[in-house]
C-alpha cells in the first residue's frame, strides 16, 4: 500500500511539473520581445490613419529628375502624413523619367525639361497620352568654389567658359586664378538638356569638361576644386560654393536666382519650370495628389524648403489645361 501510495504522489508531481513547464512556455509565445515590441508598435504609428483626412487611396509612382528628387520626396512624404494615397518617388534623371512614362511604367514623369517632339510621337505610337503640369520653378544656378572672388557673370561669358572660349579666370579678372575645370550634368539630365539648348546653343564643350551623374556630386566637385565652375538647381546650393549672380548682358542688372522675384518676374535669365508629365486626364489619387501639389499652401512651404519657387505666371498656364481636360480648378 505505501508502494502505491508513493507512486501516486509522484505522479501526481510529475504531473504538476508538466503543467508547470507548459505554462511558462506559453507566456513566452504570448509576450513579445522588446525587439518585436517596437516593431508592432512602429507598425501600429505607420497604419495609424486617424490624423488623416480622407482622400483617395492607391499607389502613385513618380520617377525622373535628379533636380526635382528631394522636392519630388518631400511632396510625397508631405502629402501621405495628411492622406491614405501612396506615393514613392525615384530618381534617375529627366530622361529616364519621360522613358518610363511612355513605356506605362509610372503615373508620374518628373522633369525639369520639357518633353522633345520625338519623344512625344513615341508616346502617341505607345498610346500614351502625355499631359503637362508645372508644378514649380527653378533657378539654374551657376556654382563656383567658395574663395572665387567673381560673382558677376553675363550669360555670355558664361556660355563662353563652358565651350572654353574663356578657359582661365584671369580673362575675367581673377588673376591668383588659374585654369578653369568646367563641370556639367550628363545628358540624360533635364537640366543638361535645358542647359546645352539654353545657353550653350548645342555648341560643344570646353576640353576637359567633367560630366557628372548628380546635382549633388556636381556641387561637391566644385567646392573642392578652387577653380571649378558648373550649373544645377538651386535647391543644391550649399556653404561650400558661391551663386553667380547672373546678367542677360552687360546692359541690364546682375540678379541671383536665390530671390524668388527674380525667378517670377523674368528677370534671372535662367530660370525654368518644373513639370509634372501624366498619362491620360489625371483622376481619382492622381488628380487628388496633383491638386495638392499644384495648389496646396503644403505644397507651396516643401518647394520654399527644398529650394525652389512656386508657379508664379504658371498658374493661368495650368488653369488652361484644367478647362481643355475637363477639370475643376
Amino acid at each position: 500500500m505505501n508502494n502505491v501510495l508513493k507512486k501516486a504522489t509522484l505522479l501526481i508531481g510529475f504531473v504538476l511539473l508538466l503543467g508547470l513547464i507548459v505554462g511558462c512556455t506559453q507566456e513566452d509565445d504570448a509576450e513579445p520581445s522588446e525587439e518585436n515590441q517596437d516593431v508592432v508598435s512602429a507598425s501600429e504609428n505607420e497604419n495609424d490613419e486617424s490624423n488623416q483626412e480622407e482622400g483617395p487611396e492607391g499607389y502613385i509612382r513618380a520617377q525622373g529628375s535628379d533636380t526635382m528628387v528631394n522636392l519630388g520626396q518631400a511632396f510625397a512624404e508631405a502629402y501621405m502624413s495628411e492622406f491614405p494615397g501612396s506615393v514613392a518617388v525615384t530618381g534617375g534623371g529627366s530622361g529616364t523619367g519621360i522613358a518610363a512614362l511612355i513605356n506605362d511604367d509610372v503615373e508620374i514623369a518628373q522633369a525639369s525639361r520639357a518633353f522633345k517632339d520625338e519623344e512625344l510621337e513615341e508616346a502617341e505610337n505607345n498610346n500614351v497620352d502625355v499631359h503637362q503640369f508645372v508644378v514649380g520653378q527653378d533657378g539654374l544656378a551657376v556654382y563656383t568654389n567658395e574663395n572665387n572672388p567673381i560673382d558677376e557673370l553675363t550669360v555670355q561669358q558664361v556660355k563662353d567658359i563652358f565651350t572654353g572660349e574663356i578657359s582661365d579666370w584671369s580673362e575675367l579678372g581673377w588673376d591668383e586664378g588659374g585654369e578653369i575645370s568646367v563641370f556639367s550634368r550628363q545628358s540624360n539630365s533635364g537640366t543638361y538638356v535645358y542647359f546645352n539648348e539654353n545657353i550653350m546653343d548645342g555648341e560643344d564643350w570646353a576640353a576637359g569638361a567633367q560630366f557628372m551623374s548628380g546635382s549633388a556630386a556636381l556641387v561637391e566637385a566644385i567646392s573642392q576644386d578652387l577653380n571649378g565652375i558648373g550649373y544645377s538647381g538651386i535647391g543644391y546650393n550649399v556653404d561650400t560654393v558661391n551663386v553667380a549672380n547672373v546678367a542677360i548682358d552687360e546692359d541690364h542688372d546682375y540678379v541671383s536666382p536665390l530671390e524668388a522675384e527674380n525667378i517670377n518676374d523674368g528677370s534671372y535669365p535662367i530660370a525654368r519650370p518644373l513639370y509634372f508629365y501624366t498619362n491620360g486626364v489625371p483622376d481619382g489619387l492622381m488628380l487628388h495628389y496633383l491638386n495638392w501639389v499644384i495648389k496646396s499652401d503644403e505644397a507651396q512651404e516643401q518647394l520654399n524648403a527644398t529650394g525652389f519657387y512656386g508657379v508664379g505666371n504658371y498658374e493661368e498656364q495650368n488653369e488652361a489645361l484644367y478647362e481643355e481636360l475637363g477639370l475643376e480648378w
